[in-house]
């Protein structure tokens, strides 16, 4: 196993799930800066999801062609570039978010690219392990999450301007990505799925169908938190900005700790007992947060939220490797994409039921994706 490789994969999940925790932390700052609405800030939002839908057709081939190393660090100057610009002036803000759009956009397809050369180095460098290393990486990504939560949380307590503090964490990031991807593997070896197939698209039908519904259900829930948790503490509960970030940061932070104690869990516990628990707490802790509307009751449900929904998709995962008449990497190359699909969907779809309704009643849908999901767990 090469150890370095392993070091700068971990580090490289880590910068990406910072970047999402320095946006998702910043959502309320993009809606306040170009004037948005809840349902225009959900356009905006699915801006970000057409851009990683559009790269995700041709992500494999560009991996495959450029190799992981060079798709990491182009994809991932990208990612942090359009971040670090986000909140800067601009003549199109308030009020037109055309660039926020485009931005978006950008950021989108560039994060959702880098996202699958990262993978594929994982993929590659589990193999030559011969152990588990994917849920570990996976940790990693969320507690990046926290900590790009908690240095906006910081830097809006010392009255740091957003903008500021996009394009500071950003050159940051991007000092962190660069030397990092330099100690990637050089090439990675054909991975066979089984018998010279490799992992590709199957059409869902069954089984399978039905893990990638309910890995679609669990990125929902997952990608709303990451784009509402921090405008609901602000918004319902009356929280400060800085206390609404650390709402972020405690969902990211509960949900990585999980993810690493996520392989010893899975050798004492049945997966279907495992993933409803997650379940039905991460169903009764945002009912609670949407109930009470109160900020520390949000903080610590959002933790709770975090925790329950973080091995559902491993869980997933390992099931759709295991469906009888495919090999493992075709099913699980079906389950992700559909489990995609959610993630990207989700935040857009709460932003238009928050217009229509409010953005509690919005976060009903994650309430009711947690059920579901605990009600199929026997499934598995």
């Amino acid at each position: 196993m090469n150890a370095s490789a392993v070091r700068a994969t971990r580090l490289l999940f880590l910068v990406e799930g910072s970047c999402f925790g320095v946006w998702g932390a910043h959502v309320p700052s993009a809606k306040a800066h170009y004037g948005l609405s809840e349902g225009t800030l959900a356009l905006a939002l699915l801006a970000a999801s057409l851009g990683a839908l559009a790269i995700l057709g041709v992500a494999g081939r560009l991996v495959a062609h450029f190799g992981a190393q060079q798709v990491v660090r182009g994809a991932g100057l990208l990612m942090t570039a359009s971040l670090g610009v986000l909140l800067l002036p601009t003549p199109a803000a308030p009020g037109t978010p055309w660039v926020l759009w485009a931005l978006l956009a950008l950021f989108g397809a560039s994060s959702a690219l880098a996202d699958v050369a990262i993978n594929a180095e994982g993929a590659v460098l589990e193999a030559q392990a011969g152990r588990k290393l994917m849920s570990g990486l996976h940790g990693f990504f969320s507690l990046g999450g926290m900590l790009g939560a908690v240095a906006v949380a910081g830097l809006l307590k010392l009255q740091v301007p957003a903008a500021v503090q996009m394009a500071l964490l950003a050159l940051l990031l991007t000092a962190l990505l660069l030397p990092a991807s330099r100690h990637m593997l050089p090439a990675h070896p054909p991975l066979q799925a089984q018998e010279g197939e490799a992992a590709t698209w199957r059409r869902p039908h069954g089984r399978l169908a039905l893990l990638g519904l309910l890995a679609a259900l669990a990125l929902l829930a997952e990608g709303a938190m990451y784009d509402w948790s921090v405008l609901f503490l602000q918004s319902q509960t009356g929280a400060t900005p800085a206390f609404a970030a650390l709402g972020y940061a405690a969902f990211c932070g509960a949900m990585a700790a999980m993810r690493f104690a996520g392989d010893a869990l899975r050798e004492r516990h049945p997966p279907a007992r495992l993933m409803a628990a997650g379940a039905l707490l991460a169903a009764a802790a945002l009912l609670l947060a949407l109930w009470l509307r109160q900020p520390w009751v949000g903080l610590l449900a959002f933790a709770l939220v975090g925790a329950g929904l973080a091995n559902g998709v491993p869980l997933l995962f390992v099931a759709a490797s295991q469906v009888r008449g495919v090999t493992p990497a075709t099913g699980i190359a079906t389950v992700t994409a559909l489990g995609f699909f959610g993630f990207l969907s989700g935040p857009p779809l709460i932003g238009a039921l928050a217009e229509a309704a409010s953005l509690s009643q919005a976060l009903g849908v994650v309430v009711l994706c947690c059920l579901v999901l605990a009600l199929a767990a026997r499934r598995l």
